[in-house]
């Protein structure tokens, strides 16, 4: 059995409804498609075999109305011939065309009533089938979408990254260790500005010394001078 039972049950179903309730939109909505395109292909039919009939019944009808006018002449004539009996005869003929003519143009109005609701019907199963492909677009998109984030959260979520991260912080310490023994072989050795700057502190060490020295012995010298007596 398909998804839907009868073509009315396709053309007031509601798109939304169904794709919820599905487990897989995209599976769901290839379905209702497939379903909306074979349901339209075996209306068509339909449709067409009933536009079929009714040109068939319609020939019938020209048909009898002409035996009618054939039967309300032969009528005519019979009276015309003093024929009463056979008169008689072809007025009951004549009522029993009239009957199948009453008949058949019921049938033919029946059939245009059913063509007519076929008609919308058609017309709105049209709309929801371009809907629902419209619709299958969007499903395909936001499933690659979703599957998308899904795989990076995914990937994220793992424990991949973390030992990844963990490994680039080996690294790291790997390098600052190399870096350290690196700067342990540079200890104690001095580059030409450190020996030219050693100079200068030197120079400058030796002026303060002297002058220094300077002060010392002049504050000595002040102390031994006799002092004058008044």
């Amino acid at each position: 059995m398909g998804i839907f039972s009868r073509f009315s049950d396709i053309v007031n179903a509601n798109l939304n409804a169904l794709l919820d309730k599905a487990e897989d939109p995209q599976k769901m909505v290839r379905l209702i498609i497939q379903e909306m395109e074979d349901t339209l292909v075996e209306v068509r039919s339909v449709s067409a075999k009933t536009l079929a009939e009714k040109k068939e019944l319609t020939r019938q009808l020209t048909r009898l109305e002409s035996e009618v006018e054939e039967w309300n002449k032969r009528a005519e004539l019979a009276i015309s011939k003093e024929r009463e009996d056979l008169a008689r005869s072809a007025l009951v003929e004549k009522n029993k065309l009239l009957d199948a003519i009453e008949s058949i143009t019921k049938e033919i109005e029946r059939i245009d009533l059913q063509v007519e609701r076929l008609s919308g019907e058609i017309g709105q199963l049209q709309e929801k089938l371009s809907d629902a492909k419209a619709r299958q677009k969007s499903i395909v998109m936001r499933e690659r979408t979703v599957s998308s984030r899904l795989n990076v959260k995914r990937t994220l979520d793992s424990s991949k990254v973390d030992d990844a991260l963990m490994k680039f912080d080996r690294y790291e310490a790997k390098i600052d260790d190399l870096e350290s023994q690196v700067d342990a072989y540079d200890l104690g050795k001095r580059s030409l500005a450190d020996e030219f700057r050693a100079l200068e502190n030197e120079s400058q060490v030796d002026a303060e010394l002297e002058a220094l020295k300077s002060r010392v012995n002049q504050t000595g010298e002040k102390a031994k001078a006799p002092k004058n007596k008044s």
